[in-house]
């Protein structure tokens, strides 16, 4: 008889609208094989609710069971990552981990009381839900909201928050081999677990990209590296490898960055630091533009997401970024304007009086070598090739010389 085939899929990130699509597909993938259960190894800080409710409501509507299994020892399912716990038709956990700390954190500001109360009352309604269908101690899960309890993985299951305790998966598929089960509809299942073959859930390429930047931190550091090396293209136009690297990498940035709920304030502030980088080149301020555009993107990297404070940009990512983008900015746009200048300089009233080498016999006409461009010159006396000149005027694009006396 073959070994039951059980798909495990990863959430070991923050839980963002990626995480919803790959427990999707790998709950598809288990019912297209006739899995004998879907293991979703959790490892988490939390992440997105909305997101979260989109992945409690797919697990319940499964048809394959799901186990769901806080791992390794150090791992947490906290915050969102409990109620995908919780939502499992098997919640475990392995020796060493935590589990809640479920209070809901408002998108942008600080809630007031009624405010919070209604949050509250709305995600403890969600849970209670869940958790009473689920068997499991469903006044207790409420105060992982209500006072951000938390507990260890044997305070979980004496308090019948969890199902089991497991020291790895090939334990927890033996203990849980024969079990009875209640689904969420009711019906009663058997779990067929033992010697179980684990199938790793394959996630797309797109999946892995996402997945792989969707730490909105990585994300601000993409975005901001991108701006930079397009910005050094621009102002340097054919060294190529950094404007096609700023490119990839300000993609990458913003597919971090955008699949997560924007602030738009933040992005404003991030744009108007900018602009006020660029303007202290320009503008005499003693710095003031400069120090204000810093602590404009500073400001804006913080707003930027809204979320809980572990989908957010983190003050020291912002600091560590913000500060030296700013003194390369300001120190770029210095070298690109005093190049302008030079370029003035270098008009025709700069060439005059320089001195440069015949390149060719000047039989009065030929080519120079003055400040190191090419000119046609005409000469007022013949002069041979290697032979020092000076730039006595300019008429057009052709400069005319004389034979220079040696210094």
């Amino acid at each position: 008889m073959a070994a039951p085939r059980v798909i495990a899929v990863n959430v070991d990130n923050i839980i963002a609208p990626v995480t919803v699509e790959m427990i999707t597909n790998a709950l598809d993938q288990a019912a297209a094989s006739n899995a004998a259960a879907v293991l979703v190894r959790l490892n988490t800080p939390g992440g997105l609710m909305d997101s979260s409710r989109e992945i409690t409501s797919k697990i319940v509507a499964s048809k394959v069971p799901v186990i769901a299994y806080v791992t390794p020892s150090g791992g947490r399912a906290a915050s969102a990552g409990f109620f995908l716990l919780e939502s499992a038709d098997i919640a475990a956990m392995a020796p060493g981990t935590n589990t809640g700390a479920s209070s809901p954190v408002l998108l942008t500001g600080e809630m007031d009381a009624v405010e919070r109360k209604k949050v509250e009352n709305d995600a403890s309604a969600w849970l209670r839900s869940m958790v009473s269908k689920r068997g499991h101690n469903a006044d207790l899960a409420e105060q992982t909201i209500r006072d951000a309890k938390a507990f260890t993985e044997k305070e979980a299951l004496d308090d019948k928050l969890i199902d089991i305790i497991a020291p790895d998966e090939k334990q927890l598929f033996e203990d849980l081999d024969g079990r009875e089960i209640t689904r969420f509809d009711g019906a009663k299942q058997t779990l067929h677990t033992a010697g179980a073959e684990i199938v790793e859930y394959q996630p797309s390429a797109r999946e892995r990209i996402i997945s792989a930047v969707s730490d909105p931190n990585l994300g601000f550091i993409l975005l901001i590296a991108g701006a930079l090396g397009v910005y050094v293209e621009f102002n340097a136009p054919g060294l190529i490898l950094p404007g096609v690297m700023g490119g990839i990498l300000f993609l990458l940035g913003l597919a971090s960055i955008t699949v997560l709920p924007i602030n738009w304030i933040g992005a404003a502030l991030l744009i108007l630091g900018a602009v006020l980088l660029l303007l202290e080149v320009k503008f005499t301020s003693h710095g003031v533009l400069g120090i204000g555009g810093t602590i404009s993107m500073v400001l804006g990297a913080l707003l930027l997401i809204n979320g809980p404070p572990e989908v957010r940009i983190h003050l020291s990512t912002a600091l560590s970024v913000t500060v030296p983008f700013a003194l390369i900015t300001v120190f770029l746009v210095t070298l690109a304007v005093r190049a302008r200048r030079n370029k003035a300089v270098m008009s025709h009233g700069g060439l005059l009086n320089e001195f440069g080498q015949a390149r060719t016999a000047l039989a009065p006409s030929g080519t120079v070598f003055v400040h190191g461009e090419y000119w046609d010159a005409i000469s007022s006396s013949p002069v041979e090739p290697g032979g020092e000149v000076r730039v006595v005027s300019i008429d057009g694009l052709k400069l005319r010389v004389e034979p220079a006396q040696k210094r």
